[in-house]
């Protein structure tokens, strides 16, 4: 099996970390897959929301392999077979499969189902729902192993939670349970494990049915407005609006509503 499964179904992209022997760490080949996904899924007009998931119940995922893959980003060991090669030889994958710097205006739900530790939780960062396991544990352990986390936590983390959580989280390393992470916001709703995946489609399949160009601009300019000066940030509203209210959707909505039926949205 592919260390990162990824399938196609009523308009959701499934994206699964699966490599469970190893808790769904990220090898070179998931990585490249990571970023060749996010890429199509970008680009596939046909998909328009993505779930992101490991494989079995212990892990999420828990970040860069210690054997492999974080040996292979520091010097410590040598490219041996063709993923390390091939990774090697581009290393903004592994910015893209972090989704950063990555524009992807698409939203993308997160199904933890279990430990979501170092890079596995750095990747949670630039998903925008997220359903987790109340068994999961998050954390960012890089402090403790002598690294950052350098994968968009630096960044993301002191802006989607509050500051003094933010820093406790980065420069402890240590883990914080299901139930803190949804306390302070940083997933949306915690499940029995077995109900995860199922409660991720479940959003999944919602926003599926919205507008998919409503909900591109919706996540572009959230994402764009970020820290900006408000008045900016009206400008960058005002052109996503604008796009928007004069697409073929935004006139199918409304008509839908009158006319007591579903929209049949284009996502132009």
């Amino acid at each position: 099996m592919p260390d990162l499964i990824v399938e196609k179904r009523n308009h959701i992209t499934y994206l699964t970390l699966n490599r469970p022997e190893r808790r769904n760490a990220y090898s070179p080949e998931m990585i490249i897959g990571l970023a060749e996904s996010w890429k199509e899924f970008r680009d596939d007009d046909d998909q328009r929301v993505a779930i992101l998931t490991g494989s079995g119940t212990e892990a999420f995922s828990v970040g860069g392999d210690l054997k492999t893959f974080v040996p292979l980003l520091t010097g410590a060991r040598k490219a041996e077979d063709d993923w390390d090669h091939k990774l090697m030889a581009d290393l903004t994958q592994v910015l893209t499969a972090l989704l950063r710097p990555f524009e992807l205006y698409k939203p993308i739900v997160a199904a933890v189902n279990g430990d979501a530790i170092a890079g596995g939780c750095e990747i949670l960062q630039a998903t925008d729902i997220r359903v987790a396991s109340n068994k999961a544990r998050f954390g960012l352990a890089e402090a403790q192993r002598g690294l950052v986390p350098g994968g968009g936590s630096l960044t993301r983390l002191p802006r989607q939670i509050p500051y003094c959580k933010a820093m406790e989280i980065l420069l402890t390393g240590d883990h914080m349970s299901a139930e803190e992470a949804h306390r302070i916001g940083f997933v949306n709703e915690l499940v029995e494990p077995d109900k995860v995946l199922e409660r991720a489609e479940e959003f999944a399949t919602r926003l599926a049915r919205n507008g998919p160009l409503a909900l591109r601009k919706i996540k572009e300019c959230v994402l764009r407005t970020n820290g900006i000066p408000i008045n900016n940030a009206f400008t960058i509203e005002n052109e996503c609006s604008a796009v928007v209210m004069t697409s073929k959707d935004a006139r199918e909505g409304p008509r839908a509503f009158l006319e007591k039926r579903e929209p049949d949205f284009i996502g132009k």
